[in-house]
């Protein structure tokens, strides 16, 4: 955790409210190594809370009225209690009072507040920003007045403020990586059990994110898109995957079977399921099934398809090459993750090309991907610790060369989960 943020948020709180911040709540964004969209989905996802993150500093104020206030922007905004639908201006503050309005049906919310935001997660490089300022914003107003869901209905009340107060239909990755993070590990999740499990990385592994800089900006689109247009386009991949599981689920019968072999206790496990259901996701159907009956779908569809049930098989065999220490075989994995969102599913761009066709070609690059939604944003890879300084170094060259402008690479360190600060 950054604790110059932490002091900086501190003291811009008593300046602008004259008193001392009752709560300090600190959330880190994350890093999305494998399972592009796969959340929404039912499937699986290797993430990791990242060393950058959101702060959010309250304290109790009288009457009915909230003060929300943005060090970064040097914007405030005011709203009355209770707290029921989304302003119109500014956008950013929907985040935390799409999180009062949750609160709210959680507990008594009896008085206004006063609340100070700050962060140093690049906007707009595809790091959940969004989701840190959820989560933070759930911690510390969830402190302030004694509102303390446990940690995994806290990541869905904060998915649900996104869904409600933005239009975002964004599913539980984000908030259960912020929560969830450990240092120098990944966060495995399987969003159907939503069994949640630390998977920890060896010293040999280094992840690098390269920001495109280009905010939202679609491959093929004349323009850069605006974020109601990026978000239009994420709910659509979403209708899409729900249209395509409907279509096997016409077609296909299986038997329950385990999948991913997560046990919570080992010494009572749970007792084998029998019987047959039918698909409830594409986390259901197999490769070969999509072979098989792909050609009745739409193509379109039939290949949104293909990027989500293929992604949920490349997130297992990752786990499984990371706990074998087959770094080779786990960054190849991460090259053909962005092939299928190139190709398949259609979330790139080509300034995050650009830089995942460099990656490919320089033999310190271990594995290359976009991380995030898409459209824009950043990639992350993967390399040794020793070659990080040179990697980055040559990417961003090669970036400036293809693209015509900067690329910001960094070091990123798989950190801490999100919690309340302590003085």
């Amino acid at each position: 955790m950054n604790s110059i943020l932490i002091d900086t948020i501190r003291r811009a709180h008593a300046r602008r409210f004259g008193a001392r911040p009752a709560a300090v709540a600190y959330a880190p964004g994350r890093v999305e190594i494998l399972g592009n969209h796969t959340d929404y989905n039912a499937g699986f996802v290797l993430s990791a809370a990242i060393d950058l993150g959101i702060a959010l500093a309250v304290s109790p104020a009288p009457g009915q009225t909230c003060v929300l206030y943005a060090i970064d922007v040097n914007e405030d905004t005011s709203v009355e209690l209770p707290v029921t639908a989304p302003v119109s201006r500014p956008l950013w503050a929907n985040y935390v009072l799409g999180v009062v309005n949750q609160l709210g049906g959680r507990g008594r919310i009896g008085h206004g507040f006063s609340a100070t935001i700050a962060g140093n997660i690049p906007l707009g490089a595809g790091l959940s920003s969004s989701a840190a300022l959820e989560v933070a914003a759930a911690l510390g107003l969830g402190a302030l007045y004694a509102i303390h869901p446990p940690k995994l209905e806290l990541a869905r009340l904060c998915q649900a403020a996104e869904n409600e107060f933005t239009g975002a239909r964004c599913g539980l990755l984000d908030q259960i990586s912020s929560l969830y993070g450990r240092p120098e590990a990944l966060v495995f999740t399987d969003f159907r059990s939503l069994e949640i499990e630390s998977v920890p990385l060896g010293a040999d592994v280094c992840f690098l994110i390269a920001d495109t800089r280009v905010k939202h900006s679609l491959s093929g689109s004349a323009g850069a898109l605006r974020p109601d247009e990026v978000e239009s386009e994420y709910n659509a991949r979403r209708t899409q995957c729900e249209q395509a599981a409907a279509f096997f689920g016409s077609v296909l019968d299986h038997p329950v079977k385990p999948e991913n072999g997560l046990i919570k206790d080992r010494r009572n496990p749970p007792k084998p399921e029998s019987g047959r259901r039918r698909v409830q996701a594409l986390r259901d159907v197999s490769v070969d099934e999509w072979k098989k009956f792909s050609a009745r779908m739409d193509p379109l569809t039939a290949r949104r398809a293909a990027h989500i049930i293929e992604e949920n098989q490349r997130v297992l065999e990752a786990r499984r090459q990371l706990a074998a220490g087959n770094l080779q075989a786990f960054g190849e994995l991460m090259f053909q993750s962005h092939h299928s969102s190139r190709v398949n599913f259609e979330n790139s761009c080509p300034e995050l090309d650009a830089l995942v066709d460099a990656a490919r070609t320089m033999p310190a690059v271990l594995g290359a991907r976009l991380s995030g939604g898409g459209f824009g944003g950043s990639v992350v890879l993967m390399v040794h610790p020793a070659d990080a300084a040179s990697a980055g170094k040559e990417l961003a060259g090669r970036y400036q060369a293809a693209c015509g402008q900067a690329c910001e690479v960094r070091v990123i360190k798989p950190s801490a989960g999100a919690r309340i600060v302590r003085e």
